[in-house]
């Protein structure tokens, strides 16, 4: 079997000479060669071709076909051996299976032959001095893809077909072949006339019955054949000035095969084309030689198109590498040029410029021994390669020394009247924090400096805390940064990473000094209480060194490597719970506790800031909406009982949303009224000008007697016109009148606040208006900031020492003790002032904590409890405005409560 290398589908041997060419030749063959550049001097010196073709290993081959011919017959003066019979007696010869295209007249091909039996039958038929055999192209399988190439799995599987299973997959027309030459399992064919198979002789090796084909008869002077024949020519010029293996492909045939007639002209341009093997069967089939020529015209076509499309292909890439290169040398000459004449300087120098010119303004105020880590940085800068990775460390590691603000601070303000003013314009209340602030400031106008300080400010949600730093920042007239640390779990992100990491970058405080350009900000770390803790490292050990007075004059940055003095920044740092924060944290900070807003506090808030804000940024006017103070203390009780006033402003946002849909649909509603009243009184001044017009008409057409009876009649015409315009004008004007009313001030009242933001979300929870005997209103602690409970004590039962207290109301552990000691005491209590009354030991009581699907836990309701057990034994009520809380020990004694400044 045998296998065509895809790129030379017509390869070259060194043959003995055929016949020789001489100027005799055919005009075709003159023409030809005229278009190859070709010499026919020398026509009978034979050239050297090579085949190559797959091995059963798969690698490639190159034979020399033509030396090993000349070797066995050095004597003989054709390729062609001659032999008795003549090759066209032979009627029964050896069906060789071609697999990648067919064999054409005049044409060598090497095949690979691996049955061992169709290998001996050739070698034996060669020494019998009848070297012929039948090459036909295999034909695809059924769902096969001729335009696929196939693999070497199945060139296999092709190897492994005989008998009749390969005679039914060979095509009908094949070619005469001479086996030129034998070795080992190559053989070397040489196509000689057209054949057709008739029958299979035998199966193994496949022998079949032929018979030879001729070309059918056709006039040598017909026109249109000369006219193809003349298209093709020049077809094959126009592809031999671009392809250099086409013009190899015709000096070699044209100089074994001898002159070109119209046949061999197809062949030769079918043979050489790169057409897929089923379009060149079909020339092989072809016996008509116009047809042929036809079909051979087509390949060369589109050969010629294949031509042009590499050519363009190779013409683009070519300008676009050449274009790159220019590009690149008139770059370098000109950076030469600009050196030379000092007009600009490589990048390293131009980098270590830039660094030199930054640092320089700074140079008194920066530390020495940052002074010297860039010094010998940018030494170390101009002895790298750009190219080089520590080059790029080294670059950025200077951007960043050169870019921090060393020894540069921000003028304080010291004026503690223009602070306060500041403060309160932007927080109201708050008093603790912004004493805290005035000290501070106090203290560094005595000392005519300031030195930073670590703060904590701690409360609920809501209440400030980040809103207030930026005030502070603003009252000190300090740089303001802010970062969170909540979920904070990579140490790296407080100190920085190492420098030997790629990506590497300092920390959150060397970025702050960076984008802030002072070295005494002032820096908001919030949500301090929620820092995580991974496989990192932990953050809050890491904050220890950023948080302590006496070691952050000496911070040392990770990616730095150099120590910042950061004892002149403010920290504020803000959490919701301080037991969250470390001990050794906590202990670093001043803590300012901020325990929420009470009514009155959220009111003059939300008249202030909240209403005034939200009514800007909804585009309202202030004479547009009126909220009453009643409707704001209704939001406040019964919608916004939180501590902060975050929910405060989301609700009155909500109530100016809606006015603010409420004016633009009544504006759109007013647009659409005015419309048509404005087009009846366009109609109607038309009506009064047309009846006007009318009346001068009939004016001009009377008697001189009829005029004072005309004029009387056109008056009462224009007097009804005009009652009808005043009328349309009265209409008109009582509407102004209504979009007047309609555009009036929406009032927002305590009646019509569920309009805007629903439901109450609480309600009132005093649910006696006197207290009854044995009820007492107790105080509690909630996430809310705090309300009012009732504990309720009653009667059971009487009897003989069935004196018991029953429990309900989902109370803890710790309550129903306190209910337990609230029992004894009241009990000891009622003994000392009623000795004679038995209540306690007589009576089954029950004490309830509504509401019962609340948990309630704490001590702190044994006061209010032991009150309840003594106003039912002594049948007294208790002030309904009174209300209590605070643990009782066991010897009665009131313990103070925590959490209320």
């Amino acid at each position: 079997m045998l296998k065509l290398i895809a790129s030379s589908r017509i390869h070259r041997v060194h043959p003995t000479v055929l016949r020789p060419a001489h100027h005799s030749a055919s005009p075709l063959l003159r023409v030809l060669s005229s278009l190859g550049g070709l010499s026919w001097r020398n026509a009978n010196v034979g050239g050297r071709y090579f085949f190559c073709s797959d091995s059963s290993d798969g690698s490639d081959h190159v034979v020399d076909a033509g030396v090993q011919a000349a070797e066995e017959s050095e004597s003989k003066a054709s390729a062609i051996v001659p032999t008795y019979p003549r090759p066209e007696d032979y009627l029964t010869v050896l069906a060789l299976p071609l697999i990648h295209r067919p064999l054409f007249p005049g044409f060598y091909m090497p095949v690979f032959v691996k049955d061992p039996k169709l290998l001996a039958a050739l070698q034996e038929s060669r020494e019998r001095q009848a070297p012929y055999a039948g090459a036909f192209l295999l034909k695809d399988e059924p769902e096969a893809d001729p335009s696929v190439v196939s693999s070497s799995d199945a060139d296999k599987n092709v190897y492994d077909l005989k008998g009749k299973e390969l005679f039914n997959r060979l095509h009908e027309v094949g070619t005469l072949a001479q086996i030129s030459s034998i070795h080992g399992d190559q053989v070397i064919l040489i196509g000689h006339r057209r054949l057709r198979i008739t029958e299979m002789v035998s199966e193994d090796p496949l022998t079949v019955k032929v018979d030879h084909l001729k070309d059918k008869t056709y006039n040598k002077d017909d026109d249109i054949i000369k006219a193809t024949s003349f298209e093709v020519i020049s077809t094959l010029r126009d592809v031999l000035k671009t392809s250099s293996l086409w013009r190899d492909h015709v000096q070699t045939y044209t100089k074994h095969i001898g002159d070109f007639t119209y046949p061999r002209l197809a062949d030769f341009g079918a043979a050489i084309s790169g057409a897929n093997k089923l379009q060149c069967q079909q020339v092989l089939e072809e016996l008509d030689v116009y047809k042929r020529l036809k079909l051979t015209l087509e390949l060369v076509k589109k050969e010629m198109e294949i031509s042009k499309i590499q050519e363009s292909i190779a013409k683009a890439i070519e300008e676009k590498i050449s274009g790159e290169q220019r590009r690149y040398l008139l770059n370098e000459q000109l950076k030469a040029i600009k050196k030379e004449l000092g007009l600009e300087t490589d990048d390293k120098t131009a980098l270590t410029g830039k660094f030199r010119e930054r640092i320089e303004p700074k140079r008194e105020k920066c530390p020495p021994h940052i002074l010297q880590v860039i010094d010998e940085e940018l030494a170390k800068l101009q002895l790298l390669e750009a190219s080089s990775s520590e080059f790029s460390v080294t670059r950025n590691y200077l951007d960043w020394l050169t870019a921090l603000p060393w020894g540069e601070y921000s003028d304080e303000n010291f004026d503690v009247t223009r602070a306060q003013k500041i403060l309160d314009e932007d927080h109201y209340g708050l008093t603790d924090v912004k004493e805290r602030i005035l000290e501070f400031i106090a203290v560094g106008k005595l000392r005519g400096t300031s030195q930073g300080k670590i703060i904590c400010l701690s409360g609920p949600p809501g209440v400030g805390k980040t809103s207030i730093g930026r005030s502070i920042a603003r009252a000190l007239n300090r740089k303001f940064f802010r970062f969170s640390v909540g979920g904070l779990a990579d140490v790296a992100e407080i100190k920085g990473h190492r420098r030997t990491y790629i990506g590497a970058m300092p920390g959150k405080i060397v970025q702050c000094l960076k984008n802030v350009g002072t070295s005494n900000p002032l820096v908001l770390i919030d949500e301090i209480d929620k820092l995580g803790r991974g496989h990192a490292g932990d953050p809050a050990s890491a904050l220890l060194e950023l948080l302590d007075p006496e070691q952050n004059a000496n911070f040392l940055d990770h990616y730095l490597d150099v120590t910042i003095d950061l004892s002149k920044v403010l920290f504020v740092c803000t959490a919701n719970v301080v037991e969250m924060i470390p001990n050794p944290l906590l202990d670093r900070m001043e803590v300012v506790a901020i325990a929420g807003y009470i009514t009155d506090e959220k009111m003059h808030i939300a008249r202030d800031y909240l209403e005034k804000t939200t009514r800007e940024a909804c585009g309202i006017k202030p004479e547009q909406v009126e909220v009453t103070d009643a409707a704001l203390l209704a939001l406040i009780e019964n919608y916004c009982r939180e501590s902060g006033v975050r929910n405060l402003q989301k609700h009155i946002e909500k109530i100016y949303r809606k006015i603010a849909l409420q004016l633009v649909r009544q504006g759109e509603m007013i647009d659409a009224t005015m419309l048509p009243i404005k087009d009846k009184v366009d109609s109607d001044e038309l009506g009064q000008n047309a009846v006007q017009n009318k009346n001068s008409e009939l004016v001009e057409g009377i008697d001189p007697e009829k005029e004072s009876e005309t004029s009387d009649e056109i008056h009462k015409v224009q007097s009804s016109d005009q009652s009808q315009c005043l009328e349309v004008a009265k209409e008109s004007g009582g509407d102004k009148e209504i979009e007047t009313k309609t555009i009036e001030q929406v009032l927002v009242d305590e009646s019509n606040l569920t309009d805007f933001v629903g439901k109450p979300v609480f309600h009132a929870e005093r649910i006696y208006d006197q207290t009854p005997v044995g009820v007492v209103m107790g105080l509690a602690w909630t996430a809310m900031g705090g309300s009012t409970l009732y504990i309720e004590t009653t009667f059971v039962e009487e009897g003989e020492g069935k004196g018991t207290l029953h429990l309900t109301g989902q109370l803890g552990d710790v309550m129903k003790e306190s209910a337990q000691i609230a029992h004894t005491v009241a009990r000891r209590i009622l003994l000392e002032r009623e000795p004679e009354n038995p209540f306690f030991a007589n009576s089954k009581l029950h004490l309830h904590v509504p509401a019962g699907a609340t948990p309630k836990d704490g001590p702190s309701a044994g006061s209010t409890m032991t009150t309840s057990l003594l106003s039912l034994a002594m049948k007294k009520p208790v002030k309904k405005d009174l209300a209590m809380t605070g643990e009782v020990t066991l010897t009665g004694k009131i313990l103070p409560i925590g959490g209320v400044c």
